[in-house]
């Protein structure tokens, strides 16, 4: 048992597990869907659970609160890293940034353009956004498998361009993906904005205020007619990013709670544990910016139980030759395999190329290079998530639906293996890729 449990937790700790997990969840979900057991997936995917009271409740099924309630968290932790990356991180000096940033741009130009080109004038124009998005737990997991023989700046420039990514996918759901707006429900969503500001304004340290609050933006915004995720969003942009105690801070006040509890235990003494524990539970929570303990807690949870059940709840494609027959000449299957396979690698280098020709001329370049970002493009490719999450806010009838995801499951597939094919030939001499940073060799020092 305590080899079981230390193997977990090694495989855990690994970059590559969420990746693995998302495949298993996949396989395992493809595996239900396609043997007599797929009635009964359908037939629980459907059942209905309801949350609240008898007059004030939400009801919803399984599958949509995991897509509505469930990735809201996801969201929101993708809102912390977002916020992170702008004040402290990567995209917050301009000469880090613009290479992934104009990448990550013209990669979602791309794919949504070749998608429009198919299907304009068509019903399935609404999934024009399908195969914009990255997964970035892919990615980061086929770059892990390779290891080391990945430079940093590789591993920087594709994370940049996924955070990127997500960042725009939020913004073409909060504008394009919206049903007709309930304003009173809207009304109290803003209202809960002003409250979680005036938390952020009076530098509320804990959590919980920022999570209760949150909860009702979501049940407002759900309610509203604007997708629920985007509350996770929100509610990341208004907890407080603040730069940490310094040492020698966080030592002062950790002693002096230190030399009270100790002083507490002699009951001769008018110290009380209370003033001990005050000082040392405002040492832990200080050493942190409330930012960053939510995204440390919100990781685990979400990459390993919330995303791979996402993945079994929406990746459950029913297949048999009639169904692959008609998937493959609508042209949803092609414009979304398309989109990822060529649109997505073709506008990232695209946009390397123009910089590097017109405005970075002097950046050492190299045919290795170039084969390394190739197939780091390729890796850009694998949807899924996020697109998977689109083609459900895209498509209501069933067929269109699977088609989309069809188109999604293939392109992810075949781009994740050539991808990881190209990336793991172009770096069997690292010291050759090492000068090609694109500017990312350094990113900005924290206080």
């Amino acid at each position: 048992m305590p080899n079981i449990t230390t193997h977990l937790k090694t495989f855990f700790a690994k970059d590559a597990s969420t990746g693995i997990l998302l495949i298993l969840a996949t396989v395992a979900a493809l595996i239900v869907a396609n043997t007599p057991l797929r009635h009964s997936y359908h037939h629980f995917m459907e059942l209905e659970f309801t949350l609240g009271f008898e007059n004030l409740n939400i009801s919803k099924s399984i599958h949509h609160w995991v897509n509505d309630g469930l990735m809201a968290l996801f969201f929101l932790l993708v809102g912390l890293e977002i916020k992170g990356e702008l004040k402290f991180g990567r995209l917050n000096a301009f000469s880090s940034a613009i290479f992934p940033v104009v990448a990550a741009i013209s990669g979602a130009i791309f794919p949504a353009l070749i998608f429009w080109i198919l299907n304009q004038d068509t019903q399935y124009i609404d999934g024009w956004a399908i195969p914009m998005a990255t997964d970035i737990a892919f990615v980061i997991g086929i770059i892990a498998v390779l290891g080391s023989r990945v430079p940093s700046w590789v591993k920087v420039f594709v994370t940049t361009i996924a955070v990127v990514d997500d960042l725009i996918a939020i913004l073409i759901i909060a504008i394009f993906y919206t049903d007709q707006v309930n304003w009173t429900a809207l009304g109290i969503a803003g209202i809960c904005v002003l409250v979680l500001l005036l938390f952020n304004y009076r530098k509320v340290n804990r959590l919980t205020p920022y999570l209760f609050v949150g909860f009702f933006l979501w049940w407002a915004i759900l309610a509203s007619g604007i997708h629920a995720t985007i509350a996770g969003v929100i509610v990341a942009f208004t907890i407080p990013l603040h730069r940490e105690w310094k040492l020698e801070q966080i030592k002062d006040f950790a002693n002096k709670g230190f030399r009270l509890f100790e002083k507490a235990k002699d009951e001769t003494l008018a110290y009380t544990t209370g003033q001990a524990h005050y000082y040392l539970e405002k040492t832990q929570r200080e050493m942190e910016a409330p930012l960053k303990r939510l995204e440390r807690k919100l990781h685990d949870p979400v990459y390993f139980f919330i995303m791979p059940l996402f993945a079994f709840v929406n990746a459950g494609i029913f297949m048999d030759a009639e169904v692959l027959g008609q998937a493959f000449q609508t042209t949803i299957t092609w414009g979304v395999i398309l989109g990822l396979f060529v649109g997505k690698p073709l506008g990232i280098l695209f946009a390397i190329w123009i910089l590097l020709t017109f405005f970075y001329k002097d950046m050492p370049t190299s045919p290795t290079i170039w084969k390394v970002l190739f197939g780091v493009s390729l890796l850009c490719g694998i949807g899924f998530t996020m697109s998977l999450f689109i083609a459900n806010l895209s498509f209501n009838d069933a067929t269109l639906l699977q088609d989309a995801k069809m188109g999604i499951l293939m392109a992810s597939l075949v781009s994740g293996s050539l991808g990881y094919y190209i990336l793991y030939r172009s770096t069997k001499q690292p010291e050759a890729i090492e000068g090609g940073t694109l500017g990312l060799g350094n990113t900005p020092e924290e206080d």
